[in-house]
């Protein structure tokens, strides 16, 4: 049942193990480490009491520490089974490359597979999101057709690159930033809430970022 919900079995063992038994003020203890502490005299003899938010807080310690290809295993098929999909090789690299950004965001593995899902599947239009629905506001339209325009003449496809365009787009047409920033933000995740946008769009590719920008208008 806990696998199910998105916890991590190292996760639950730690927790389990500090529920009863204590060594000092260690609250972190990996499997390895709790084989050469455990003693039976450090057990404690109060009752135990479950704490969902400490299990949630472990488990978030260790989906951060976890390696980027066991994630992609443990969350693809999460994402293929809500979406109704399956992922090619591109996607599961598409995965891995922003799980640096999506792990220090989640708790569970159900958080940071519905976080990541965006880096697979394309939003769908009207957006579900309400507030990014409203950052595509008919007004934030032509802000998205000139960034997409700017962005489709960018030689270079990295975060840096991809922010000296939309910064100079910006400048250009006189707006503050996160008047590109935002609605850019929801007409490729579908969210407000996401990893740094360049980043973003840096991982998606440029035809992939492109295609989707692109689609707002028509959706719209």
């Amino acid at each position: 049942a806990y696998r199910d919900m998105g916890f991590l079995p190292e996760a639950m063992r730690n927790y389990l193990l500090r529920l009863g038994w204590s060594h000092g003020d260690d609250e972190i203890i990996g499997t390895e480490q709790a084989i050469e502490w455990f003693d039976l005299s450090a057990v404690g003899r109060s009752p135990a009491r479950f704490d969902m938010a400490k299990l949630e807080s472990l488990n978030a310690h260790y989906i951060r520490e976890a390696e980027d290809d066991r994630l992609v295993e443990l969350i693809g098929p999460m994402i293929e089974g809500a979406h109704d999909i399956s992922l090619d090789a591109t996607g599961r690299e598409h995965l891995k490359k922003g799980l640096e950004g999506l792990k220090p965001r989640a708790k569970t593995l159900i958080e940071l597979s519905e976080n990541a899902a965006f880096y697979v599947v394309r939003p769908q239009f009207p957006l579900a999101n309400a507030k990014a629905a409203k950052l595509l506001k008919q007004d934030s339209l032509p802000v998205l057709v000139g960034a997409s325009d700017r962005l489709a003449g960018s030689e270079r496809w990295t975060a840096e690159a991809i922010e000296t365009v939309l910064r100079g787009f910006a400048e250009q047409e006189g707006i503050g930033f996160g008047k590109v920033a935002q609605p850019l933000r929801a007409a490729l995740t579908g969210s407000n809430a996401s990893p740094g946008i360049f980043e973003v769009m840096e991982i998606l590719g440029q035809t992939e970022t492109l295609e989707r920008l692109r689609a707002v208008p028509e959706a719209s």
